[in-house]
């Protein structure tokens, strides 16, 4: 199954996200821009593609560790940015990004432990992307309007271990479904 560690935004956040995405939308020209749906918005922490279902115990273990060595941390999402000249349009995150890219470290070595193939390592950017598209687009009036955006800031109490299941219709648009597979309390809790 393909899955990776991710931070869930909890849902009145990811409502104001939406008002924020509804508002780019509307200042045209995002034709190009394929704009991801609310209910797979998410943090990536780390991404371990496919993995053998007898490696999903001792995966989610790993992660029960990492989550359970890291405490609660602010979390809110703030801003813009892109990726690959406009090919992927996120917004980023402000509050406690040391603990959440110390996370994201711990997710990753978890995956390596448990014997999945981990792509080269690089520094952990926070972002939760809200278009991609296939080629270069112009997102400046899109990151300007994310200049100014922020969401309340919420306490990220858990790391959740996701199933991504792939569009297979073929059918233009359609996008990734996501499944938590695991839960993690951060903390002392966990």
């Amino acid at each position: 199954m393909r899955l990776f560690a991710a931070v869930l935004p909890p849902e009145d956040v990811i409502g104001a996200l939406d008002a924020e995405v509804g508002g780019l939308r509307a200042l045209g020209g995002g034709d190009r821009l394929r704009w991801t749906e609310r209910a797979g918005w998410h943090f990536t922490l780390a991404f371990y593609g496919e993995v053998d279902d007898d490696t999903v115990p001792e995966l989610t273990a790993r992660l029960g560790r990492a989550a359970a060595r890291t405490e609660p941390f602010p979390l809110a999402l703030s801003g813009g940015g892109q990726f690959g000249r406009g090919r992927a349009l996120w917004t980023g995150a402000s509050g406690d990004l040391h603990t959440m890219r110390l996370l994201a470290e711990r997710s990753e070595a978890a995956g390596r432990k448990a014997g999945i193939e981990m792509d080269e390592h690089r520094r952990y950017q926070a972002h939760l992307t809200v278009a991609r598209s296939r080629d270069a687009v112009d997102v400046r009036p899109y990151l300007a309007a994310l200049d100014d955006f922020r969401s309340r800031t919420w306490i990220v109490e858990e790391l959740v271990l996701v199933r991504s299941h792939l569009p297979r219709s073929g059918v233009p648009g359609e996008q990734p479904r996501y499944e938590a597979v695991a839960r993690r309390a951060l903390g002392a809790a966990g």
